[in-house]
Formats: structure tokens, C-alpha cells, sequence
């Protein structure tokens, strides 16, 4: 984010986390942290047993929910339904940064459209190279050819083509 932290101080910030996709978001929320900004967390994973990071998210963010698609600790069920009811029990999000599997990052997408939330996505998921040479993380965003790991990773994930790029 190129953005003062007065700016981001004035923002409520929401991340999304899933699975492995909770390891580059917690150096993020702990920076938020040590910068006086206090952001949500939902961390998301299929089972208790997958879940990373938790403690150390605990201590950084401003209120942390954890998900497990099984039930078999936190809330149970996917994270869009823990952004739902945040939503729903009053909580406006200006922006959401979602990083984990490209499903889980479709399906808030879509949610966080329909609710006029901002989203970054990160689609460090597709990247093989790194270099921009081979392709595989050929994406298009808007009208736009582009490759994640040169013009990304992060995109504005309410124009990022998922089921192209899931292909």
C-alpha cells in the first residue's frame, strides 16, 4: 500500500487469509501493528491441524477470527462467511487484502464486490519463474495482459479473471 500511515490510520482494513496465504499477510498486519493500525484478520484453513501462524497473528491484530472449512475449531465454514457476518454485525471495511488459494480469493472477490469493499489480491500462487519469461502467471486484469510476477503480485482482485487464471 502507497499510502501514509495518516491515510491508513483513517482506514478499516479487513485480511483474508488462507491457508499458506497467511504467511506473507502477517508480516503486513504486523507492520500495521507497529504503525498505531489496528486491522482485522480472519484466517481461514480446512482443518485445526492446518492452521499457521494463529498466536503470532493474535498478538498483531486489532480482532482475529479463525475459520476452519470442517468446523473443527474457530468458526466453521469458509472465510467469505465470517466477511459476511462482520458485515452484517455492523463492521465497514474500506479496504480488504485477501491472500491464499485462487478460489478463496475468487469467492471473496465476488463477495467483496457485491458489498463495494476494495480488494487487493495477491496471486503469488500462480507464479513459477518469477522472471516474466516463462508464462504461467499470465492473468488478465481488466482489459489488460499480465504477468503476476512482474506486474504484480498484488492486483485489484475486482478485475482479476480467476477462472482464466485457475485454468
Amino acid at each position: 500500500v502507497e499510502e501514509s500511515i495518516d491515510e491508513l490510520k483513517k482506514k478499516k482494513i479487513l485480511f483474508v487469509a488462507g491457508g499458506v496465504g497467511t504467511a506473507p499477510v502477517y508480516p503486513q498486519v504486523k507492520w500495521l501493528h507497529e504503525h498505531g493500525i489496528m486491522a482485522d484478520v480472519i484466517i481461514g484453513s480446512k482443518t485445526k491441524d492446518l492452521l499457521i501462524l494463529e498466536k503470532e497473528m493474535e498478538a498483531v491484530a486489532g480482532n482475529l477470527y479463525v475459520t476452519t472449512d470442517d468446523g473443527s475449531y474457530g468458526r466453521s465454514g469458509m472465510v467469505t462467511k465470517t466477511i459476511e457476518d462482520l458485515v452484517n454485525e455492523g463492521n465497514k471495511y474500506d479496504l480488504c487484502v485477501a491472500i491464499g488459494p485462487m478460489i478463496m480469493m475468487k469467492f471473496v472477490c465476488k463477495l467483496t464486490k457485491e458489498l463495494g469493499i476494495h480488494t487487493i489480491v495477491s496471486l503469488n500462487p500462480i507464479m513459477v519463474d518469477g522472471t516474466g519469461m516463462c508464462g504461467a502467471c499470465r492473468v488478465t486484469v481488466g482489459n489488460e495482459i499480465k504477468f503476476a510476477c512482474v506486474d504484480g503480485p498484488e492486483f485489484d482482485g475486482h478485475l482479476v479473471n480467476f477462472d482464466e487464471a485457475m485454468k
